[in-house]
């Protein structure tokens, strides 16, 4: 682990996120990210972007996809609402000797290095864990640690975008904080074309008529303003291949469904029931 110090504190930081993520169709989504992180001139700022969303529609990969264009090093920090401004800062570890040992967040360690932090759900996070952040989101760009007693500034080309979704179990962003995070980048469910070049790249050993069945299931769902995503339509696509070709369909699949489609309708039906729930099976073909 790397180490660093700072006003004598040695700081251990966090290891950035390698992912196989990939951002695909809309691409004037990655232009509005990018466009929001720009530095127009030496004394010029980047803005600190949310995206915003239903859960599953690929705002994490959004945000990663755009940070990995820029060739720097991508941290993710989970946001939960158990949040505190330590984990969001530095947090004290006790070490051998019961010496104290100081970790960087991953936060902390993009701003360190010049890399760029995504912080994933952050409408999950209280007022409490927000406020510490707020030097950080204008322009005097720092956070300070009161637990460490430092102050740290963020490097130049340091990033930082938030992922929020649109669900019931979130907080309201405080005033200060949502004037601070801007623009508002909404992202919405993807068209039958690009759904279906999300499946292919994700499920590339799946036939071509499963991937047809389900991106018809997704857009049917959309029609009647359901919550069910493309990440949805993966976890259907996996589950039933795994049923197909595992060994197990005898025992799984509801074998008075084949007379209507086969084995194949039968594990995608039987996919979205475990995946969605029996609510799901409206939007199958009949």
């Amino acid at each position: 682990m790397e180490k660093i110090k700072i006003n004598s504190i040695s700081l251990a930081l966090a290891h950035c996120d390698e992912l196989n993520l990939r951002w695909i169709g809309q691409p004037d989504m990655l232009y509005q990210l990018l466009a929001c992180w720009h530095v127009e001139q030496e004394n010029d700022y980047p803005l600190n972007p949310r995206l915003t969303g239903k859960p599953g529609v690929g705002k994490t990969t959004l945000a990663y996809t755009a940070a990995s264009m820029l060739n720097r090093p991508v941290y993710l920090f989970q946001a939960t609402m158990d949040t505190r401004p330590e984990d969001l800062i530095i947090t004290p570890v006790i070490g051998e000797g019961n010496s104290i040992n100081y970790v960087a967040s991953p936060l902390v360690s993009a701003m360190i290095k010049g890399g760029v932090c995504i912080i994933d759900e952050g409408n999950r996070m209280s007022e409490k864990a927000w406020a510490s952040l707020a030097p950080l989101l204008d322009t005097r760009r720092y956070v300070e640690s009161i637990i460490a007693g430092v102050k740290i500034n963020a490097h130049p080309d340091f990033r930082v975008c938030v992922t929020m979704n649109e669900d019931s179990s979130t907080y309201e962003l405080p005033e200060y904080i949502h004037s601070r995070l801007q623009p508002q980048i909404y992202i919405d469910f993807p068209d039958r074309e690009e759904e279906m070049m999300i499946l292919k790249y994700n499920l590339g050993a799946a036939p071509e008529r499963a991937l047809n069945y389900i991106v018809d299931f997704l857009q049917r769902s959309h029609a009647a303003d359901e919550r069910y995503t493309v990440r949805d339509g993966i976890n259907i696509g996996r589950y039933a291949l795994k049923i197909i070709n595992s060994g197990y369909k005898s025992a799984i699949l509801d074998k008075s469904e084949f007379k209507s489609g086969g084995e194949l309708d039968a594990a995608i039906k039987s996919a979205v029931k475990m995946v969605i729930g029996i609510e799901g099976l409206i939007y199958c073909a009949q």
